[in-house]
């Protein structure tokens, strides 16, 4: 499957170098992370989950040197029930936005660990298809493209507001999910 990753993007982060590549998967992940914080906040048994997702968050901002825990990080993750096999997949909306975002940090912890520009584009593959996702549920919106601009302004090398825009990018997705969901 030809990743969702535009050209210059992939390039950039083939060229860029580590630093480059941290800050890439850090603004990525900081988007995606509403979708498993906000739709898993008070589900019974995943209080660890949440204060381990979170946290590794956090320390993906730390561009200047990689995780040197990122491969049992990943280990860890893997155990998540997000990513473990459906008998019938995955079709619940919560669900599926959830599983994009563990998918995300699935490839953005090993892409800061190591440098992998491989692991970095698929991290960015991950967010686009799920904002691809969203945008097909929703008419008119933005979100697939929003996502394209804001993995272009992270390899710019100026991140001055891309924790910020990454914020607010995070909210916004978790607004438009969270009114896709059934009432209860």
């Amino acid at each position: 499957m030809e990743s969702l990753v535009e050209g210059g993007v992939a390039e950039a982060l083939h060229d860029g170098g580590a630093e480059a590549i941290r800050r890439y998967v850090a603004a990525c992940t900081e988007r995606m992370a509403p979708l498993f914080v906000g739709l898993r906040a008070g589900a019974h048994g995943r209080e660890a989950d949440l204060d381990f997702y979170v946290a590794s968050v956090r320390d993906l901002w730390c561009a200047d040197q990689p995780l040197v825990d990122a491969v049992d990080r990943v280990d860890l993750l893997e155990r998540f029930p997000e990513l473990q096999p459906h008998e019938d997949g995955i079709t619940g909306v919560a669900d599926t936005y959830a599983f994009f975002a563990v998918l995300c940090l699935r490839y953005a912890l090993p892409a800061h660990g190591s440098g992998s520009a491989a692991d970095a584009v698929s991290c960015g593959h991950a967010a686009l298809t799920a904002m691809g996702m969203l945008d097909q549920n929703i008419a008119g919106a933005g979100f697939l493209a929003e996502e394209r601009r804001l993995q272009s302004v992270s390899l710019s090398g100026d991140a001055s507001d891309l924790w910020d825009a990454s914020v607010a990018s995070g909210r916004e997705r978790f607004r438009a999910v969270s009114g896709r969901l059934p009432c209860q």
